[in-house]
């Protein structure tokens, strides 16, 4: 049962969003400092460190977790291990305000790995609600100039993000229907803090590798150690991975998930804010009209249908 949305509700679920724009930001801040495959691996690193006093019980029963290792080999690798080491490759040569829109088309790509690997059909509703999205997206990716899309030369940032966003798609829908050992009674007792520490650790494991594979093959620049790599490693780890998760949860247990994904809309908003604030990125035109055009989309796909 939901509960009526308080202003206290409110502030815990709009802290999640601000938390996850800041990511793209800081991603963005530490370009030269750090690769950022190695950023992604970092992240985590810290992430299960500090984790680890919450979830460790998790770790007390290898043999809930060694059983499922099919399932957490791939959730580990669309989610922790993919997703985020993608978002900072493109950052490199896109801005958070663009990364942070076109990662608010997510409903296309849920309705497209939903039809294709889950014969989930579209409702009319939500194709509606894709195509407002999706449009929102092309005026992202052609500057405000949605002519010049038949000759549009994306960089390399856009098209990352694009594939990273299919990829967490697949990974949503993994979890909302994992296979039958982790449904109803067969799924372990495992809690948020547990059930992400176990996540970390094999999403961790591919981050690791697509870092030892970066300073292999790309040989990129050494780490620059300072202040403002110390402070977006804690920030990223702590922040943008724990405590906006803890919060997410909180606030949908709440209201439910419905109300809850209204929110998250506010990440481009945000990421457009502290861009202007801390990077001299001020929002365009098209950012604003984008942003309405995706939530829109977002407004349209998630309402109920009326009843006859």
């Amino acid at each position: 049962m939901t509960h009526r949305l308080t202003a206290r509700v409110a502030l815990v679920l709009t802290l999640p969003p601000l938390l996850w724009a800041g990511n793209a930001v800081v991603g963005r801040a530490l370009v030269g400092s750090v690769p950022p495959l190695t950023l992604n691996a970092m992240r985590w690193a810290l992430a299960f460190f500090l984790l680890l006093p919450l979830g460790w019980r998790a770790l007390s029963r290898p043999q809930e977790i060694l059983s499922r290792w099919k399932y957490l080999v791939v959730l580990g690798l669309l989610g922790v291990g993919s997703y985020n080491a993608l978002q900072y490759m493109a950052v490199h040569t896109s801005t958070p305000i663009n990364i942070t829109l076109i990662t608010a088309s997510m409903p296309l790509w849920m309705l497209g790995v939903g039809l294709l690997f889950f014969r989930e059909p579209a409702r009319p509703r939500q194709l509606y609600g894709a195509a407002l999205s999706l449009a929102g997206v092309a005026l992202v990716l052609s500057h405000g100039h949605p002519a010049t899309l038949l000759e549009l030369r994306l960089v390399q940032g856009d098209l990352l993000i694009l594939l990273a966003a299919a990829l967490w798609a697949g990974y949503s829908w993994l979890l909302v229907r994992p296979p039958a050992s982790m449904q109803g009674e067969n799924r372990p007792a495992w809690n948020w803090a547990e059930f992400l520490l176990i996540q970390v650790i094999f999403g961790g494991a591919w981050a690791g590798l697509f870092a030892g594979a970066e300073h292999l093959f790309l040989q990129p620049e050494p780490i620059v150690w300072s202040a403002k790599l110390w402070f977006g490693w804690f920030y990223v780890a702590l922040g943008a991975s724990i405590v906006a998760y803890w919060l997410w949860g909180v606030g949908v247990a709440e209201v439910g998930p419905s109300i809850g994904a209204f929110f998250i809309n506010l990440t481009p908003l945000f990421a457009a804010l502290l861009s202007a604030a801390l990077l001299s990125e001020p929002p365009r035109w098209f950012h604003v009209v984008a942003f309405a055009l995706i939530a829109a989309g977002i407004v349209v796909t998630s309402m109920a249908p009326k009843k006859s």
